[in-house]
């Protein structure tokens, strides 16, 4: 019997809505409303191509050269990204994980990280996607500290957006007040700044028209139910993407280091609860004590 390289593909649907997850780092493989692709997806048996769908975790996004302190101790990371000499997006996107529950429009799983080196720490990680007719997909991403030592924790998830149009004619809207400036290698320079009177300032949208955002994104205006919103529209569609408080950050990238087929066809908005580099600057990170769970939401819909 063969198997494809992303393992078990766990379907699920409601209404008009259907996703597909994988075995492989419980990454959500695809998204689709009446048919229509709400983010990029990829094959089951291709290699995951720029962290599509993926789940960070537990840290989101870059550690500059894999290197921070932490209690006392410094610890080394492998470098996952070598180009850029960082460790990215966590340790938990390409290992197996098991499903903990599967009906027709939800699907649970579950993953156990022990520790190693660079992160010598012990997590049980669960993540709870759900579908429903109206509002589309919910994902809940949560962590409980299984180990006898407190751990820095964070995570983040990889969706790419997608009306089926390139992203140039395409307008995104990001209720965001800042931004945070990187250097060449991706690394956060200087504190965030202000959104006003720059090219991102996302607010009130803005149409992309060849303009590149690689950039995550703070000071976020939420609705009366605390969560925030980045919506991509297009060709007479609108994707939209919701972050509950537990994501204080928005990565925003516009997908032009991703494959040539894909290159600017999707926009990244990745939830995050912490910034870049934040292990080795302590921003937002979460201290998890042993037996306590860190938990967010986060979810995608066809306006």
């Amino acid at each position: 019997m063969t198997e494809s390289i992303t393992g078990a593909q766990y379907e699920i649907a409601a209404g008009p809505y259907r996703a597909v997850v994988t075995e492989q780092g419980a990454g959500l493989r695809e998204l689709t409303r009446g048919g229509l692709h709400l983010i990029l997806s990829h094959g089951a048996d291709e290699p995951v191509p720029a962290a599509m769908g993926q789940l960070l975790v537990p840290w989101p996004n870059r550690i500059d050269r894999g290197r921070y302190a932490y209690d006392g101790r410094i610890h080394q990371l492998d470098l996952s990204e070598p180009g850029n000499g960082c460790a990215i997006h966590g340790l938990a996107r390409s290992v197996p994980w098991t499903v903990v529950e599967h009906g027709p429009s939800r699907v649970r799983l579950a993953h156990r990280l022990l520790g190693g080196a660079g992160y010598p720490y012990r997590l049980d990680l669960e993540a709870d996607y759900s579908l429903d007719a109206g509002a589309g997909l919910t994902v809940r991403l949560s962590a409980v500290n299984a180990g006898s030592r407190t751990a820095p924790y964070g995570h983040g998830a990889h969706p790419y957006l997608t009306v089926g149009e390139p992203l140039d004619v395409c307008t995104v809207t990001v209720t965001a007040d800042r931004y945070q400036p990187v250097d060449d290698r991706m690394i956060p320079e200087g504190p965030p700044l202000d959104v006003a009177a720059t090219p991102y300032d996302l607010r009130d949208g803005r149409r992309l028209d060849g303009h590149a955002i690689d950039n995550a994104f703070t000071g976020l205006r939420r609705d009366g139910d605390g969560r925030a919103w980045v919506r991509l529209s297009g060709g007479g569609r609108t994707t939209a993407l919701w972050a509950d408080a537990a994501h204080p950050w928005l990565e925003i990238y516009t997908a032009d280091q991703v494959p040539d087929d894909r290159r600017r066809r999707g926009l990244g908005a990745e939830p995050m609860t912490c910034p870049p580099n934040a292990f080795a600057t302590g921003t937002d990170v979460i201290h998890l004590e042993p037996g306590a769970q860190a938990a967010g939401s986060w979810g995608i819909m066809a306006e």
